[in-house]
């Protein structure tokens, strides 16, 4: 599987306005819903939240990756979005995120899905080349294609 067979480019925001992290959280749930990942924003934001509330999802190195299994969720979807400035985001290593993915996997299906794409993109972010460069994208088809290689 490859994160872009999960995405499309309106997934894609490299200039989220948000300054907090609940602002960029309903920036790309509006992105999920708006491609019609979500039955209900609503329920899906309080997944989200019930999960930041178990432990901060900023892994460090300037990413984050808010995650939820919901019944408000129709398909498996990663959202991106790119902080120019950083987000307070609790991160381990006390950095602001400026890499942030949103998975939103059906709580039906979900089983290990969520897991595997977790994995999936934590491999590909160890990689200090490769957040340099999404951190530098200057469009939405520059960012989709880094995001292709993840997989």
């Amino acid at each position: 599987m490859k994160l872009t067979e999960l995405m499309d480019k309106s997934l894609v925001d490299i200039d989220l306005n948000g300054s907090s992290k609940n602002e960029v959280l309903d920036e790309m749930i509006e992105k999920l819903d708006q491609s019609g990942a979500l039955k209900s924003k609503r329920k899906f934001r309080k997944t989200i939240e019930k999960r930041e509330k178990e432990g901060s999802t900023g892994i460090g190195f300037k990413v984050a990756i808010p995650h939820g299994k919901s019944k408000a969720v129709t398909s498996p979807k990663v959202a991106f979005g790119l902080s120019r400035t950083g987000v307070d985001w609790n991160s381990v290593d006390g950095e602001p995120a400026r890499l942030v993915f949103m998975i939103a996997v059906p709580e039906e299906s979900a089983g290990n899905e969520h897991l595997k794409i977790l994995q999936m993109l934590s491999i590909k972010l160890m990689d200090e080349q490769f957040r340099t460069e999404l951190l530098q994208v200057q469009t939405v088809d520059e960012a989709y294609e880094l995001l292709d290689q993840i997989g």
